[in-house]
């Protein structure tokens, strides 16, 4: 949806005048550069497009539809979900940016806080909910079109490590630009130096490699989803050095080391989908057997049957709560994945 809040609060992404609202479209009354909003978001990137975009915007990540259709929040993605509510605490009183919102299935999951909240993505992949529910903008994360001090919370889920050190550096402090004093950020994202323990993960991929080779688990987009990984952070000093030169302080962070997640996603869950896709295969016609297409099947079938609740939702959930002890268990450990919470300085700091 397209609110009258969002029509009344964008700016222009190239010079930043407050657009004008002409019902059919947006236009900037200082560039004359015009915006025509449709398909329930409006398009509001920059003219000039930055060389270093992401992979997320390429059609073969989103092949098996997984964005169309949110499921509740589950699994890995119910960890993240969970220690987000956990760090921001929303009440209806914010005004939150969504930064990277992907297909926008966060924003639906905490929509019964009240926040107002807009999400924005450099790619359209936005689930049909989301269109349908919530604020949306089609834009770039280092050019943002909102004014200085729009937002009083953001969240950032699995951005950082897409980006180059200077990309992620624009990022923030384009961020801290549309964030008001003392504004909160959490984060979820990795440095590149990990614990020993992280050792377990390393075990659980070669046991995924070994499963793929005998056809039993299929990691083809994972690792699409994962090849454009840039990892600019070394470590927790370079993490705070970076946000520091942004105007960020690092309030609270908790690490997580997903040993148990890893296992759960990698391989109980990788199994259970590559069967599924394997019976939809089964039931299509001789000779038209579309693997693309049975995945999109087994995904929407099962998305089917989570939204019925019962037994394999139950079941989701208690996996879930398992998987939250990586944080309980290792949280204190300081290992590559972390959540954070950055707030903004009150006063930027000096060029010094």
């Amino acid at each position: 949806m397209i609110s009258p809040r969002l029509r009344a609060l964008v700016s222009c992404p190239d010079c930043r005048f407050p657009l004008r609202d002409e019902g059919a479209r947006f236009v900037c009354p200082n560039c004359h550069r015009g915006f025509a909003p449709g398909h329930g978001y409006i398009d509001l990137r920059p003219a000039d497009a930055f060389n270093e975009t992401t992979k997320y915007t390429d059609e073969a990540l989103h092949v098996d539809a997984r964005h169309e259709r949110v499921s509740p929040p589950l699994l890995g993605a119910g960890v993240r979900n969970r220690m987000l509510r956990d760090f921001l605490a929303l009440t209806p009183h914010d005004r939150l940016i969504d930064l990277g919102c992907g297909s926008g299935r966060m924003m639906l999951w905490n929509h019964d806080t009240g926040a107002w909240m807009v999400g924005v993505d450099v790619a359209p992949f936005f689930a049909h909910e989301a269109i349908e529910q919530t604020d949306l903008v089609l834009g770039d994360l280092r050019r943002m079109p909102f004014p200085d001090g729009s937002f009083n919370k953001a969240w950032s889920l699995d951005v950082f490590e897409h980006l180059s050190k200077d990309a992620l550096e624009g990022f923030l402090r384009e961020t801290a630009r549309v964030m008001a004093p003392g504004g909160a950020l959490f984060v979820y994202t990795h440095v590149r130096k990990n614990a020993p323990i992280a050792r377990g993960l390393r075990w659980i991929n070669r046991l995924a490699a070994w499963l793929e080779r005998r056809g039993l688990i299929d990691m083809t987009v994972e690792r699409l989803r994962k090849s454009d990984h840039l990892n600019p952070l070394t470590d927790i000093p370079d993490l705070e050095r970076t946000v520091g030169a942004a105007g960020f302080r690092i309030e609270r962070i908790r690490y997580y080391t997903p040993l148990i997640g890893g296992f759960v996603e990698n391989i109980l869950m990788r199994m259970a989908e590559h069967a599924m896709a394997s019976r939809a295969r089964a039931r299509q016609p001789a000779g038209t057997r579309d693997s693309a297409a049975a995945v999109r099947d087994a995904r929407t079938s099962a998305k089917a049957r989570i939204a019925r609740g019962g037994l394999v939702y139950g079941v989701l959930q208690a996996l879930t709560t398992l998987m939250m002890l990586d944080v309980w268990l290792f949280g204190r450990i300081r290992s590559g994945p972390f959540f954070a919470l950055l707030v903004k300085e009150s006063a930027r700091p000096s060029a010094g």
